[in-house]
Parts: structure tokens; C-alpha cells; sequence
């Protein structure tokens, strides 16, 4: 499966390949063939990057999953930072349960995504109403990534691993986590969206 939003991207890379094909198979020429072997090489990077794969999502309120593919790079202020390199998929999920309360677009620049004067790049804001208060998920862009695609709207009803959005061409996810959760990722953790649990609901709290 394809990341919604691809397409675009998809016919480029398909129809430079096929042109490039064309000529040099018309004109028989070297560089063409060259040409036309990057293009192959370049819809196989397309292919891979824009991949999105069904997960199987277990729901739960007692511990929130992450929102992102990819290595947690930091931890401060109850906020986890997670760096999504070009092997990751790209595709974002919810989390947690709740109802989208806000979403705020930021433009910005495009420093690398793993700095942390990166809160100064182009961003995207999901601010999920959960049933233990709200929490962020920002979207940053990176380096060479030049548009943050969402998938949901405000007042969206979204379940725990829900697809809320991509980021294309490398990028970071940053979450808040609720005090009533303890955080059990570490920095330097590989995760998965909608699979890898990155907080547990605290053993001393009231049901």
C-alpha cells in the first residue's frame, strides 16, 4: 500500500523513466540509457519511501503507541523526539484516542531535523483531546523535505493508531506525554507507528 498523497510524486518519477526509455532506445544513446537506469532507480526510491503498510493496531487507554517510525533522539519536558530517516516509513498515527481539538501549520525553514534549532522549521500541530487531557503531536520538516500532508481535520473523531498524516523526505515527530503516563522509551530506542508502546499508564492512578 501507498502513502495517500504519493501519487504525484509516483507519475513523476514513472513518466521520466518512460521518457527517458524512449529516447534512448530511439536514439540509442549512452547517456540516455544512463538516464533512463537513474529514472528506474528513482521510482524504486519513490516506491520505497511513499510505502505505507497495514498495521495491526491493538487499542488501549493504558499506554500511548508512537506516532512515528523511526529512532527517539530525546526526551526532555515530557516531550519524545523521534527522527524519521529515509529507510522509515513516513506515514503518522495517532498515539492515542481522542477528538482533534486544533491544528496549527507553521511555515519555517528547513534546517536538519535532528537539531534542536529545528523547532524553527516548517511545522504541523495536532493538538488530540484525550480522556487524560490534551497531548501535541508536531510534525517538523527537515532538510529537504518541503510539505507536511495531513490526513484529518479539526473535530475529527481519531482512534489509537489512526493514519493522521506524512511528512515527505526525512523528517521528525515530536509527542507530549500526559502525567499520568510513564514514559518507557529511552533515547537512542528504535520505534514503530501504531506499534512500539512509548508510555504506560501509572500504576497508581484511579479507574
Amino acid at each position: 500500500m501507498l502513502a495517500k498523497g504519493s501519487e504525484p510524486w509516483l507519475f513523476m518519477a514513472v513518466s521520466v523513466t518512460a521518457l527517458f526509455a524512449i529516447l534512448s532506445r530511439a536514439m540509442n544513446s549512452s547517456p540516455l540509457h544512463h538516464a533512463a537506469y537513474l529514472g528506474m532507480a528513482l521510482t524504486f526510491f519513490m516506491v520505497l519511501f511513499f510505502r505505507d503498510p497495514e498495521r495491526k493496531v491493538e487499542i488501549s487507554d493504558n499506554y500511548m503507541i508512537s506516532p512515528a517510525d523511526g529512532t527517539v533522539i530525546d526526551i526532555r519536558d515530557r516531550k519524545i523526539c523521534i527522527f524519521m530517516f529515509f529507510q522509515n516509513v513516513h506515514v503518522n498515527r495517532a498515539p492515542i484516542s481522542g477528538k482533534i481539538r486544533e491544528i496549527t501549520y507553521k511555515k519555517g525553514g528547513y534546517l536538519p531535523a535532528y537539531r534542536k534549532d529545528s523547532e524553527r522549521n516548517e511545522r504541523n500541530e495536532f493538538i488530540i483531546h484525550s480522556k487524560y487531557g490534551d497531548v501535541s503531536v508536531i510534525q517538523i520538516a527537515g532538510t529537504i523535505a518541503r510539505r507536511i500532508v495531513s490526513y484529518s481535520r479539526v473535530n475529527d473523531i481519531i482512534e489509537q493508531g489512526q493514519r493522521i498524516g506524512m511528512i515527505r523526505f526525512g523528517s521528525r515527530v515530536d509527542v507530549t506525554i500526559p502525567h499520568d503516563f510513564d514514559i518507557t522509551v529511552r533515547k537512542g530506542d528504535r520505534v514503530l507507528a501504531g506499534k512500539t508502546v512509548i508510555a504506560t499508564i501509572k500504576n497508581d492512578r484511579d479507574f
